[in-house]
């Protein structure tokens, strides 16, 4: 039996973002990508993810780069484009990936559904899949999985807490 794959470890810089909803937890590699943005009060989920998908990682203070944190300024001030100028990258399965690549396609101001997601990605029958794999997003807001909605229209989930999730969509226009 061959043996599995072990992941390496991984050294990330961690900065915080005072916004409207709470500080937010910015991960950055040495190329200053972002790698996780979760909220300080779920600090612990987000080591879990990332141990999950790059094995031992040590975090230490590090600015994130000043173009991330204005972009994030600015997409809590009002100026919802901001986001697309972040630079991310994500480890994950392929259709971990997948999925959050067809996350950051979705408008400001927009909702989906966890089945029109799936069928958008072309796997209308893993509607359950695409859930698992939101919720596992490990970058909050920039791949924005706040704006995945029940089929009913109902907020569910949030791993940031459905009272964040609904700021978010009140703050790009969808009332929720």
């Amino acid at each position: 039996m061959a043996a599995r794959p072990t992941k390496t470890s991984a050294s990330f810089g961690l900065d915080r973002l005072t916004t409207p909803i709470g500080i937010a937890l910015l991960v950055t590699d040495a190329a200053g990508v972002l790698r996780a943005l979760d909220w300080e009060d779920y600090e612990h989920r987000m080591r879990g993810l990332l141990r999950l998908h790059y094995g031992a990682v040590d975090l230490s203070d590090h600015a994130a780069p000043a173009g991330m944190r204005m972009a994030l300024s600015g997409y809590f001030e009002g100026e919802l484009g901001q986001l697309s100028k972040i630079a991310w990258r994500t480890a994950g399965t392929p259709f971990q990936q997948k999925v959050w690549t067809a996350l950051a396609q979705i408008p400001a101001g927009t909702t989906l559904s966890y089945g029109a997601l799936a069928a958008k990605i072309g796997t209308p029958k893993a509607i359950r899949a695409v859930g698992h794999a939101n919720g596992s997003n490990p970058i909050s807001v920039v791949l924005p999985c706040h704006r995945l909605i029940g089929a009913d229209g109902s907020l569910v989930k949030y791993g940031g807490g459905l009272a964040r999730k609904r700021w978010l969509l009140r703050h790009e226009g969808v009332e929720a």
